[in-house]
């Protein structure tokens, strides 16, 4: 069972990172990044843009699902 748990996390936190990463080079991506700066530059502020966010929360995911899967399990006396 917990081999399927720690799969699903790792293929869940890769199509999380993929999709990250698709927006980061999307002209949405390139925008938000702009904003972002500018923003960052005017007030100080440490913002972070959502395409940050899925790419890092995908690579959280993949370690964790690794993490799952190479637990051991109670040993037998």
């Amino acid at each position: 069972m917990k081999t399927i748990i720690g799969l699903v996390l790792i293929i869940g936190g890769i199509a999380l990172f993929i999709q990250g990463w698709n927006r980061k080079d999307s002209i949405a991506g390139k925008a938000a990044e702009a904003g972002t700066s500018i923003a960052n530059t005017v007030d100080g502020g440490s913002r972070t843009t959502k395409h940050m966010g899925y790419m890092v929360g995908g690579a959280v995911l993949v370690v964790v699902g690794a993490a799952v899967m190479a637990r051991r399990g109670p040993r037998a006396v």
